[in-house]
C-alpha cells in the first residue's frame, strides 16, 4: 500500500539533504559538470526545481508541461544561474509542492504524467522523492547510490521493473539481489510474450541492490551485475 504521507515526509528530509549539501558549493562548482553527461551541477539543480513546478502542475489538474521543448528550454535558461538563486528556487519549488500536496484530495485519483503516461496521485511523492535522491547523487558532492536507503533502492527498483515491464524490446527478464527466494528480493520485466525461454526460465540479472538500482535507472553500466548464462546485459531504452 502507498503511504503518501510517508512519501511526502521523505521527499522533506531528501531536499534538506540535497540543500544542505549544494550550500557548500560555490557559483564555480555549480558550473562544473554533473555526473549526468551533458550538465553541469547548474543543469541538475535547474531540473530539481522545475520538476517540483511540473508535480504541482499534476497535483492541480493541469498539463505536466506545455510540451518537450519547453521542459528542456526552461532547464537550460535557469542552468547557468548563481548558487544563490538555484537554492532560492528549489527551497521555494519545494515548499510549492509540499503546501499543494497538503490540499486534502483524492489520492486514488488518476492523474497524467508525461507523454500520456498515468499513474495514481497517491504514488506523486515517491516520484518527487526519486527525483530528489537520484539527483543528489547526480551532482557528484557526498552521496553515492549505497547511501540510499534500502527501503528507497528496492521500491526505485520495482518501480522501474514496472515501467519497463511489457517493453518489446527487453527481453524477459528477472531481476534478483543475492540470495534471492526469501532472502533476496525478485522483480520480473522487460517483454510479456514468450517471456519464458525454451526451459521456461527467463535471462536472470543478479547483484547488488545499489548497481541494479544504478543500471536500470541509467546511473551505472552494470558492470557488477552477473547475467544468467553468461550472456551479455541487454541495452535499457533511455527512462
Amino acid at each position: 500500500m502507498i503511504d503518501h504521507v510517508h512519501d511526502l515526509a521523505s521527499v522533506r528530509e531528501a531536499t534538506d539533504r540535497l540543500l544542505g549539501a549544494a550550500t557548500l558549493l560555490d557559483n564555480a562548482a555549480v558550473a562544473a559538470p554533473s555526473r549526468l553527461p551533458g550538465w553541469s551541477r547548474g543543469h541538475v539543480l535547474a531540473h530539481i526545481a522545475r520538476n517540483a513546478d511540473a508535480l504541482v502542475n499534476v497535483l492541480e489538474g493541469r498539463p505536466m508541461y506545455p510540451d518537450a521543448r519547453t521542459r528542456d528550454a526552461d532547464i537550460e535558461r535557469d542552468a547557468p544561474r548563481a548558487l544563490d538563486a538555484h537554492l532560492a528556487d528549489v527551497r521555494n519549488t519545494a515548499d510549492r509542492f509540499q503546501h499543494s500536496a497538503a490540499v486534502p484530495a483524492d489520492w486514488n485519483r488518476v492523474v497524467t504524467m508525461r507523454n500520456g503516461v498515468t499513474d495514481m496521485a497517491a504514488r506523486l511523492p515517491f516520484r518527487r522523492l526519486i527525483e530528489v535522491e537520484l539527483h543528489h547523487v547526480d551532482l557528484g558532492l557526498d552521496r553515492d547510490l549505497e547511501d540510499l536507503s534500502e527501503e528507497f533502492t528496492l521500491r526505485e527498483i520495482a518501480f522501474l521493473a514496472e515501467r519497463f515491464s511489457g517493453n518489446p524490446d527487453i527481453p524477459p527478464l528477472a531481476l534478483g539481489t543475492p540470495g534471492g527466494g526469501p532472502d533476496g528480493h525478485v522483480w520480473h520485466t522487460g517483454r510479456t510474450e514468450g517471456a519464458e525461454d525454451a526451459e521456461g526460465t527467463r535471462l536472470s540479472v543478479t547483484g547488488p541492490a545499489a548497481d541494479l538500482m544504478g543500471w536500470l535507472a541509467g546511473r551505472r553500466d552494470g558492470a557488477a551485475l552477473e547475467c544468467s548464462g553468461g550472456g551479455r546485459l541487454p541495452v535499457l531504452p533511455p527512462l
